[in-house]
């Protein structure tokens, strides 16, 4: 039943979240630009360029920072309401009424469940769609800057390399597309001068890069009897190409850790498709799948040192709480940032399992 008390709590929880993501994400921001301000202003910009380039840059990364911080900020919200009605007597009154503080954990555990979900819209849904703009670099987000793409996996298995990629002209230079059959021998061989990309007209479907000077090479081997296999060439020049490999997929995949950007789908696809970097997509998925719980058991793990009628104790029962639940965080973090070399999921799920069951025990010891 949805009761006063409920609405009081979310009305609070609701407006301490808010506080938190705007002091949360401003520190990251400023923190960030504090250190790469150099790379902004480097090229010797006018004032109103840097701070295009600026907006244009922290904008998207929103999306990740909130991914990356919604379990501290989820955290920050619950312990300080709580924290507040203690200060203020009222959990002696809530008491006082015969409700139990159990009954007042569920609306607490109920936000914390819903600020998960929005993480998980976030890293499925908005955090891909900016994924390309994520792999840009502080003194480059006009995307002007050419580099090389050094085989890059595509569709059917082939590899395309490119001398010059330009970002906002989406356009290669140099074009060379190797496509290999089930043994890993190269059956054809693709040139161009130049290719431009040309986007599909339905989306969900390839597009097409446009080549000048395109010239294809097929290789086929055919059995002379006596002679033995020979090989034979078949030369063609088409017009285009078609790939998987967008100017944005392009893009993305010159970023370090370009796979945590993508979504589970994008994610299982590449598990399946299989290639040297399995492993660490697996792991990555693993890690993405348990993002959500960690945030559940963060709110666990802080509720039981606040969920206690005495209001003399905030300052110690806080301190207390940041001790388990940064100790929880960080060993999050490293268990999910270990690579190991055999395709195993565990580490990141071993933090679950042990501060899961620290904050069953906790919340068991509650006195209500």
């Amino acid at each position: 039943m949805f009761t006063i008390l409920d609405r009081y709590l979310l009305r609070s929880l609701l407006i301490n979240y808010l506080i938190g993501l705007g002091i949360m994400l401003s520190l990251y921001v400023v923190l960030d630009m504090f250190v790469n301000m150099d790379e902004f202003t480097e090229e010797g910009y006018a004032l109103p360029v840097v701070v295009r380039n600026i907006v244009s840059y922290y904008w998207p990364n929103l999306f990740l920072y909130f991914s990356q911080l919604c379990g501290s900020i989820t955290l920050f919200a619950c312990m300080a309401t709580i924290a507040r009605m203690r200060k203020l007597n009222e959990m002696t009154a809530i008491l006082a009424s015969g409700l139990s503080l159990y009954r007042v954990a569920i609306p607490i555990i109920a936000f914390g469940v819903a600020t998960t979900a929005l993480q998980v819209l976030d890293t499925e849904w908005a955090v891909p769609g900016v994924a390309h703009k994520l792999a840009r670099d502080h003194d480059d987000v006009d995307g002007t800057r050419a580099f090389e793409v050094l085989f890059l996996r595509d569709h059917d298995d082939a590899l395309l390399s490119a001398r010059q990629f330009h970002p906002r002209r989406r356009d290669l230079q140099g074009l060379l597309v190797l496509t290999r059959d089930q043994s890993g021998a190269i059956r054809q061989t693709l040139e161009a001068d130049y290719a431009t990309w040309i986007p599909p007209r339905v989306p969900g479907l390839q597009g097409r890069w446009r080549l000048e000077r395109g010239r294809e090479v097929t290789r086929t081997y055919r059995d002379y009897g006596d002679i033995g296999p020979r090989e034979e060439k078949i030369v063609t020049y088409p017009k285009y190409y078609k790939s998987d490999l967008t100017p944005e997929a392009i893009q993305l995949r010159q970023a370090t850790g370009w796979i945590r950007f993508l979504s589970l789908d994008q994610l299982s696809e590449m598990e399946e498709q299989g290639g040297p970097r399995r492993t660490a997509v697996m792991q990555t998925r693993h890690a993405r799948i348990a993002a959500p719980f960690v945030n559940i058991v963060l709110v666990l793990l802080g509720l039981p040192f606040f969920l206690n009628r005495s209001p003399a104790t905030v300052l110690s029962d806080a301190g207390k709480c940041m001790v388990v639940c940064g100790l929880c965080y960080v060993c999050t973090f490293v268990a999910q940032s270990i690579q190991t070399e055999s395709a195993s999921a565990l580490p990141a799920w071993i933090p679950i399992f042990v501060f899961g069951t620290l904050a069953v025990v906790l919340f068991d010891r509650i006195r209500t």
